[in-house]
């Protein structure tokens, strides 16, 4: 994740964040089938570790992650997210993961720390 100053400010870029939440998943349930006995064990890895890693940028951010695992069974499923913040400096990114089992949705927000 990249940051850009402008003066004072930091900008967060979503698409920077991609790659290290797609690695993120992968490392905790990678080619794994679906397992409704570790699901909440591989949602709280992920969403720890994608902390983790924007926390250790030491990046001047206030980070929330949320992640959704969901046994592929040909049922829908349905997300949104609005936030009211500052558009110039804050920022989210939300990554869709699949296997042949399971999808896996993740959505980081970044708010900036004046």
């Amino acid at each position: 994740m990249e940051e850009y100053n402008h003066g004072e400010e930091v900008l967060f870029n979503p698409d920077e964040a991609t790659a290290p939440i797609k690695e993120c998943i992968e490392g905790v349930i990678g080619g794994a089938d679906y397992n409704q006995n570790k699901v909440n064990q591989w949602t709280a890895s992920i969403v720890e570790h994608c902390l983790t890693n924007f926390v250790k940028q030491g990046r001047a951010f206030k980070y929330i992650v949320n992640c959704t695992i969901m046994q592929k069974s040909g049922a829908g499923l349905h997300t949104a997210n609005s936030c009211f913040w500052d558009s110039t400096t804050d920022g989210s990114c939300t990554v869709r993961w699949e296997n042949r089992t399971m999808y896996c949705v993740v959505c980081v927000f970044a708010v900036a720390v004046a």
